[in-house]
């Protein structure tokens, strides 16, 4: 509730943000699982198909498709969808990887999701949700997944080292997605490999397409670099490429697409 008593004490309305953290939040509080447990299970797990591994490997720029059914934004996206066909689609479309929204509440998705998408193909699959605990690193691992999301703006710095570190232990991936500058400097401090830059404002959900190419300037070499929200045609990718991303991450223009693996392929260069 941390964040939200503090815009609510500056006479701020909550925010998209705000709410979902909020509801995260408190399910993580009242969690009575053993993390220990749950630790040592995820450590146990299959060794994943390596998500980063995945994106390095594409000579040109990877896309990231997802299996998205509905935003708080926009509402309904494709709410009937069947994730072993979307991703099936995808990977027949070129797909180097899934990402896959499990987030029930604001997003209708899923561990069900991930697990039918990442079983109907051989791609590596990102649990796109909001990790605020050592308890959904691990739920990620043990639902399969090959990569976990850390995003900056809803963790402190000491949570988002350790969510990191974490992940490291269990030998999954983690995308650590920014928004700006400041944020790209906490991520890369943390230890974060792969930095996706997320061009929607999680406050208002408002989209800037000049967002990823500006923080791509302060990024290190070395670092994989993951274009997020407001990508909708090739020459966007194009656009992207230029400023130096391995990898774009796709999830509307795709879900909503009458041929979405179709749509994908036209996306690669």
């Amino acid at each position: 509730m941390r964040r939200l008593e503090s815009r609510l004490r500056w006479g701020r309305m909550p925010t998209y943000l705000d709410r979902i953290l909020d509801w995260h939040r408190q399910r993580a509080q009242s969690d009575g699982r053993d993390v220990a447990g749950l630790v040592t299970a995820a450590q146990g797990c299959p060794p994943t198909r390596g998500f980063g591994a995945a994106l390095r490997a594409n000579a040109g720029v990877s896309v990231i498709a997802e299996v998205k059914r509905r935003s708080p934004s926009r509402g309904p996206l494709a709410p009937e969808l069947d994730p072993a066909l979307l991703a099936k689609a995808y990977a027949t479309g070129g797909a180097a990887c899934l990402s896959v929204l499990t987030d029930s509440e604001f997003f209708g998705g899923s561990a069900a999701d991930l697990e039918q998408a990442r079983g109907a193909c051989e791609l590596p699959a990102l649990r796109k949700d909001f990790t605020v605990s050592r308890a959904d690193v691990c739920d990620a691992r043990l639902m399969g997944a090959d990569a976990v999301l850390l995003i900056v703006s809803a963790l402190r710095a000491e949570e988002l080292a350790e969510l990191l570190a974490l992940t490291r232990e269990t030998a999954i991936d983690a995308l650590v997605e920014v928004h700006d500058e400041a944020e790209a400097v906490r991520a890369l401090e943390a230890g974060a490999g792969i930095i996706g830059v997320n061009q929607r404002d999680l406050f208002t959900f408002e989209v800037d397409t000049d967002r990823a190419v500006r923080v791509s300037a302060s990024l290190p070499d070395g670092v994989v670099r993951v274009a997020e929200s407001g990508i909708r045609g090739r020459g966007d990718v194009e656009r992207l490429a230029e400023a130096g991303f391995d990898a774009v991450l796709v999830g509307e223009a795709l879900v909503t697409a009458p041929d979405p693996g179709a749509a994908l392929a036209s996306l690669l260069l």
